[in-house]
């Protein structure tokens, strides 16, 4: 097994897509937590792009849009991220003569890995999905919109020290615990949730209402690495009921 950080997320690419089955053991009874004022929900990149027949597809990634539809209904706060890459991006296989997508590269801030293109700025691929109900959003996150850098986390760029702002925006709101949902679940979750944690948010990901990429084990070192960083693992139902 190859190290539990960033870099093995990154080396493993984005060509399986399917979610895969990890054993989980519920935290708390269904319908337990309670959401509140201090409560954000945080759905991650639920765009034409990431489901099927979209350019950079996600097993079975539009069945999170009921999901998140429904716990939306739970949360005063809601926020919304989508990918928003410029033409001829630098994470683009398109961009580098002589790559092909899911090939590694090296870039200023370290490795790379080189996608299909995907979520260009302005296109339907990079448009929310259609079914995707949340009328009360306060805010669209837009991210990976720099052409030389990429950008999995929401709460910052994929060389750890540019920020995209969410923490202050949060923070300044009152915002103590985030929910996670969306896709990928290995990818822009994991590294949503785990910045959350480490900027001392309470984390939680609703892992019914994410899909992953999952190759070369990608999705139980997500997971792996999220518990040991604290972020718990919970259901729709453990909110739901």
């Amino acid at each position: 097994m190859q190290s539990l950080d960033r870099r093995f997320f990154l080396r493993s690419g984005a060509i399986g897509l399917a979610a895969a089955a990890v054993p989980f053991a519920p935290l708390f009874a269904a319908g337990k937590i309670k959401t509140g004022a201090s409560s954000a929900l945080i759905v991650v990149d639920v765009q034409n792009c990431f489901v099927p027949g979209g350019t950079l597809p996600v097993g079975k990634g539009d069945e999170v849009v009921p999901i998140v539809n429904r716990l939306a209904q739970s949360f005063e706060n809601v926020v919304v991220t989508q990918d928003w890459h410029t033409p001829g991006h630098a994470s683009f296989a398109s961009a580098h003569a002589g790559k092909k997508p899911f090939e590694m590269t090296k870039l200023a801030y370290g490795q790379q890995v080189l996608w299909p293109d995907h979520c260009v700025q302005g296109t339907d691929d990079a448009a929310l999905h259609k079914d995707l109900k949340l009328p009360h959003a306060q805010l669209i996150l837009r991210k990976g919109y720099h052409k030389n850098m990429d950008s999995y986390s929401a709460f910052e760029e994929a060389d750890h020290k540019s920020s995209t702002g969410l923490a202050g925006y949060l923070k300044q709101r009152g915002i103590k615990t985030v929910f996670v949902t969306g896709l990928a679940t290995d990818f822009c979750v994991a590294w949503t949730a785990m910045d959350a944690r480490k900027l001392g948010f309470d984390t939680y990901v609703i892992e019914d209402a994410t899909r992953a990429i999952d190759l070369n084990g990608s999705l139980a070192a997500a997971w792996k690495q999220m518990s040991a960083k604290g972020v718990k693992r919970i259901q729709s139902a453990d909110i739901l009921g």
